[in-house]
């Protein structure tokens, strides 16, 4: 018997938001939309929000809004984020991604 598996845009969005969460120096996720400005940093319950899916020849790709705490090196936390969730996403869903972007945008005390 064969059958195959399908890992929705949705799903794999809260994968990476999730993710994303687990790295020291990101206090949150912020809206993807931004309408909402950084009024509302996202906790783990609504990560997904955060996460942008998209599609490059056919591949998946990221792209990630956070909030990153005051005084972290925010490049060093946008690198930990990449490696992190390319990892994840091919172990536990079998997706290698195109691309995966973090957009940095805002800093907030914790």
């Amino acid at each position: 018997m064969s059958g195959s598996i399908q890992i929705t845009e949705a799903a794999l969005a809260s994968l990476i938001g999730l993710t994303a969460h687990e790295i020291p120096g990101v206090v949150g996720m912020a809206p993807a939309n931004l309408r909402e400005g950084l009024s509302r940093v996202l906790g783990r319950a609504n990560a997904s929000e955060g996460v942008v899916i998209g599609k490059d020849a056919g591949k998946f790709t990221a792209d990630l809004y956070i909030v990153a705490a005051y005084g972290v090196s925010i490049p060093t936390v946008a690198q930990n984020i990449v490696d992190r969730v390319v990892h994840t996403v091919k172990t536990q869903a079998g997706i290698d991604l195109a691309a995966t972007r973090v957009h940095a945008v805002g800093v907030q005390r914790v």
